[in-house]
């Protein structure tokens, strides 16, 4: 298992990513970064600005876990709006490689104007969920020759609801360089918050080797007749994390747990909660600070 984190203080431009913020992030127990350089636009970006940052992280003993896709519409039914979204993909993956990050996350997009996490009533369309496999089928090779995981997240106010809708996705595109990037607190619902760690072991039993990495945020429901349920740091909700470090351990040891939805104040205990809970599973953690 190994235990990386993203946002909090980490900047949104790589140029301003110092070596006392790799010494900051492994003071918390940390061996890796998820970074969000929104700042960044992977069609200027240079590969000396990329370097840079690779020789650093490097140099301070840090992974780079992952980067951002930039939320672009692989989905969208307007085929000029998806080409463009697939170009967009296809160069943020070359700029991962240019930064020698593991893999990019990005989401499938959504119909809302109101952003790419937005629920959207034709979210749903079949024709949404054949343009999503139609992108990512054109981006594999890209990833392929690039060595980059293309670590496709779900959300259940997007196409990608579930793990069922997810697996089918996967299973069209068929790329080992296309993948899950699991983040169960975005599947839990009103019927399976109660009872999280049943609904991991579903969402493992289904996705299996299509998951190539996770994100840890927790979930909570509010006690009131109008369904809310917020998202928070871990160990603070009601996820099973025991069943979801363990269930993820056992796909490969290998893999890392990126730490969401923690400010920078909650990132001590975050970590704390994280690798009280492996140890007390008999989990190694790797590379470790």
């Amino acid at each position: 298992m190994r235990f990386g984190m993203c946002g909090a203080f980490l900047p949104g431009n790589m140029d301003n990513f110092t070596p006392e913020i790799a010494e900051r992030v492994k003071s918390l127990g940390f061996s890796g970064v998820f970074t969000r350089f929104s700042q960044n636009d992977p069609f200027d970006t240079s590969p000396a600005q990329c370097h840079r940052l690779r020789d650093l992280l490097a140099d301070q003993g840090l992974h780079l876990y992952q980067v951002t896709g930039y939320w672009q519409p692989l989905m969208s039914p307007d085929e000029s709006l998806r080409r463009e979204a697939v170009r967009t993909l296809q160069a943020a993956v070359r700029i991962a490689h240019q930064l020698g990050a593991r893999g990019i996350d990005t989401g499938p997009g959504s119909m809302s104007p109101d952003g790419p996490w937005m629920p959207h009533g034709d979210n749903w369309n079949p024709e949404v969920k054949d343009q999503l496999i139609k992108s990512l089928r054109e981006c594999a090779q890209t990833a392929e020759d690039h060595g980059i995981y293309i670590s496709l997240e779900g959300h259940q106010v997007v196409v990608l609801d579930n793990a069922e809708t997810t697996r089918e996705v996967l299973d069209a595109v068929d790329s080992h360089w296309v993948r899950s990037d699991l983040d169960p607190a975005n599947w839990i619902t009103l019927k399976t918050v109660f009872d999280t760690g049943t609904a991991i072991d579903e969402i493992f039993d289904t996705l299996g080797n299509h998951i190539v990495s996770g994100h840890a945020k927790d979930i909570s429901i509010n006690p009131s007749h109008i369904i809310h349920m917020p998202t928070n740091a871990p160990g603070t909700g009601q996820l099973d994390f025991a069943t979801y470090i363990r269930r993820l351990e056992a796909l490969d040891p290998t893999y890392p747990l990126i730490v969401e939805g923690a400010s920078a104040e909650q990132l001590p205990a975050t970590s704390q909660f994280l690798h009280q809970t492996a140890a007390d599973l008999g989990i190694a953690v790797l590379d470790k600070p």
